[in-house]
């Protein structure tokens, strides 16, 4: 691990200018938050397991809504990483001519900033689809090896994010036939939502980088995955869930998460991007529609279980893939509305 209050090169050069500007990074208001992230972020005796401890990770997933693992990655695979994201999220900010992000201010999503919906098409996330000790753990959270890609995603921060994104989950509940056509459904009896259910789908980060108390670590909320209750605003969350983050944890690890866990972003007040690309995954029962990702060609060079992972994302080889980024303001998650189930 990296000593937080200094910046990785890899991740720094421009950013820093880039997310600090039009801010005083040194100002008073800074330095103290600055300060007490350093002394307060970052869950209490936060658990991360070795690669081996299949059936641990699966009992923390299953508890808390999510799990994290170190050494998924090895060193030249994380600096492959690190590299891509780089590369991707300067792209993106390129085209983000109003500097407004599309997740909030400084906040950007990978995938929702591709025409495709989907980093796929990407060589370092094309890494991300078989990873052995992922493709293991996940295996083991859906009891079958018969899941599916989703989607390959995830997002970053630049330095400069002083500001919490609201708690939210990724996976709606029912409001009505218009806004959650998909993923979610009716019970007309009002007894079931997708709460109730097993996970449907789960979401993994990769870190590229060293996630410290300062950088924008996730804050997630342990237990929520099955909560009804509606997320607190950012007036109303307790200075404990501010404060719940996923840090510290070393370049490498993987963060495994029920997408319906409450998490969020929370401010970067280093000097240093902070990327969390991610790969998600269908359990078996569980589908939405899809839209082509991949290549024919790049499809062809994944291993055998990363070909039956993305067999619906592949684009026709007669066709070729479309590509580049867009920036505009995505949905809105909408507040989680409180069951009429007792």
């Amino acid at each position: 691990m990296t000593d937080p209050s200094r910046p990785n090169e890899q991740l720094t050069n421009h950013h820093a200018e880039q997310g600090w500007a039009g801010q005083d990074r040194d100002a008073a208001e800074i330095v103290a938050k600055r300060d007490y992230l350093l002394a307060n972020n970052g869950i209490a005796e936060l658990e991360i397991l070795e690669p081996t401890e299949i059936e641990r990770a699966v009992k923390l997933f299953h508890r808390d809504g999510f799990v994290v693992v170190r050494d998924a990655l090895d060193q030249e695979q994380v600096e492959f990483l690190r590299n891509g994201v780089v590369e991707v999220a300067d792209e993106i900010v390129a085209a983000d001519t109003g500097q407004t992000g599309n997740r909030g201010s400084h906040r950007y999503s990978f995938g929702g900033s591709s025409v495709t919906r989907s980093m796929l098409h990407r060589p370092e996330w094309q890494m991300l689809i078989d990873v052995p000790t992922v493709t293991t753990i996940v295996t083991a959270i859906f009891g079958s090896s018969d899941y599916m890609v989703r989607s390959g995603s995830g997002d970053f921060c630049l330095p400069g994010a002083t500001e919490y994104q609201p708690l939210h989950a990724d996976m709606r509940d029912y409001l009505d036939a218009e806004s959650t056509p998909f993923s979610s459904f009716h019970d007309p009896r009002g007894h079931l939502s997708t709460r109730d259910l097993p996970c449907p789908y789960v979401a993994v980060n990769f870190l590229p980088a060293d996630q410290t108390p300062l950088n924008g670590p996730t804050r997630q909320i342990p237990g929520s995955q099955n909560s009804r209750q509606p997320y607190p605003t950012l007036q109303e969350e307790p200075e404990w869930m501010r404060l719940s983050t996923v840090c510290p944890v070393p370049a490498g690890a993987v963060q495994i998460r029920d997408v319906r866990a409450w998490h969020g972003g929370t401010p970067n007040l280093s000097d240093e991007l902070r990327a969390i690309p991610n790969m998600e995954f269908y359990a078996p029962w569980f589908r939405e529609p899809l839209t082509p990702g991949i290549s024919y060609h790049d499809r062809q060079q994944l291993s055998e279980h990363a070909q039956r992972l993305t067999r619906f994302h592949v684009m026709d080889s007669s066709e070729e893939l479309p590509s580049g980024y867009e920036v505009k303001p995505l949905p809105q998650r909408p507040a989680q509305v409180r069951s009429s189930a007792t």
